[in-house]
């Protein structure tokens, strides 16, 4: 593998150093789906919720939040 010019390095580091880091726009990020999982969920419900979210263009949270409203309301 051929190494990284000069110009190469300075590029990518003038893009990470001036470009804010994002999670994803509706909380799909790999940190994000990571710390549904430490909160205990399983993976079934973190496919869910992350399905969801991003077919509906929410975070994760949004569709819990949702979700508990309509157990609330039912009860």
């Amino acid at each position: 593998m051929p190494r990284m010019t000069e110009e190469e390095a300075i590029a990518i580091s003038d893009y990470f150093f001036n470009n804010k880091v994002t999670l994803g726009p509706d909380g799909s990020g790999w940190l994000s789906q990571r710390e549904l999982r430490l909160l205990g969920l399983k993976n079934m419900t973190v496919n869910y919720l992350m399905t969801k979210a991003m077919a509906d263009h929410k975070s994760p949270a949004q569709i819990i939040d949702e979700l508990v409203g309509k157990e609330l309301a039912s009860a």
